[in-house]
């Protein structure tokens, strides 16, 4: 990738882009495991940066963990999609949570679809996966 074309913030944090748009790194992975039901080990938590630049979206995604959202500056729409075969977009503002200054956190339970809309400025959030994220578990529609 191109230096010039990296954003100023994601070079300053070490960020990588993300399959699904923006940008993150990995900054926190626990030492405790968990074997989930079907046999594979996860860390019980992990914790990213991740990094939207004004006017991106990120595409149509779900995990098979809880995703907790926390604000750092900026701000994020996430719009969620149901836990169908595919995502079913809808314009109900309890689907679509605000992650800024007013609103901090926000939950995306395990297996719902879920994208972020955009936003006239950059916003840099934290993302919480319990159990931890594992690439295995990333499925975009």
């Amino acid at each position: 990738m191109d230096v010039v074309s990296i954003p100023p913030v994601a070079r300053a944090l070490d960020l990588r882009p993300h399959p699904e748009g923006g940008w993150y790194r990995q900054t926190w992975a626990s030492p405790v495991q968990v074997t989930l039901p079907d046999g594979r080990v996860r860390p019980t938590a992990t914790l990213i940066y991740f990094l939207l630049p004004a006017g991106e979206s990120s595409a149509w995604h779900r995990v098979s963990s809880d995703e907790l959202w926390l604000a750092h500056t900026g701000s994020v729409t996430l719009e969620l999609g149901g836990a169908g075969p595919v995502p079913e977009p809808t314009s109900e503002p309890a689907v679509r949570p605000v992650v800024d200054a007013a609103s901090p956190q926000a939950l995306v339970p395990a297996g719902v679809w879920q994208r972020t809309l955009p936003a006239p400025d950059d916003a840099l959030v934290s993302c919480l996966v319990s159990p931890g994220f594992d690439f295995a578990d990333f499925e975009l529609a």
